[in-house]
């Protein structure tokens, strides 16, 4: 955390000297006055200057980025992050030369660069934000295999008249499962299990 403390005339010229120290702008910082200073007889005798501590703020999108970086150089993949914001929810896309290995085998690796992104990313946040990580399109993709493996599974529980289990998939997945079938009449669908192994049940309807 970047934090000085400086001193001015007023708390105004000590604000600005600490400001240009941090090389920094009011906005991105938090100003506690130590001291508002005392005008002196005549300006001359008994004068007191003014003290103030000025730290920076964290910037928690800013946070979430240097991890993603440091992560990638760590895996010998290093990435640039776009970021995008959409109310409350943040979209990282990463890309690389060498972004499959933070994709993984069925996504595993993003989806848990997604969930400790979260964790550092609403750690410095002030309010709660939902983190969603990309790569090379990878969710769209991922989202068109899953509603056609939606597909597939209802219609061999309505054929076979037995439920369907799913590989454990995290929920935003489940929730691309659910909504694929739930026009389905034939069939109904609902997660069973605990995290992180919950997984969608597709059963025919009786």
């Amino acid at each position: 955390m970047k934090q000085v403390t400086a001193t001015g005339q007023n708390v105004d010229e000590a604000v600005e000297s600490a400001l240009a120290q941090l090389k920094t702008t009011k906005d991105r910082t938090e100003i506690d006055v130590i001291d508002e200073g005392k005008k002196g007889i005549f300006g001359l005798f008994g004068t007191r200057p003014a003290v103030v501590k000025v730290t920076v703020k964290i910037d928690a999108v800013e946070e979430a980025v240097n991890y993603l970086k440091s992560v990638g150089l760590q895996m010998g993949a290093p990435i640039e992050v776009d970021v995008k914001k959409e109310g409350k929810t943040v979209l990282f896309t990463m890309s690389g030369e060498k972004i499959a290995l933070l994709i993984g085998k069925r996504g595993q690796t993003l989806n848990s660069l997604q969930f400790l992104t979260q964790l550092v990313m609403n750690r410095y946040s002030e309010q709660y934000s939902t983190v969603l990580l990309d790569a090379e399109d990878y969710r769209q993709r991922r989202n068109d295999t899953l509603v056609q493996l939606a597909e597939r599974l209802a219609q061999k529980a309505v054929r076979t008249g037995q439920t369907v289990a799913l590989e454990p998939m995290p929920s935003y997945e489940r929730k691309v499962i659910h909504t694929a079938l739930m026009k389905n009449k034939r069939i109904k669908t609902y997660s069973d299990g605990t995290e992180p192994h919950r997984h969608i049940v597709i059963a025919p309807s009786k």
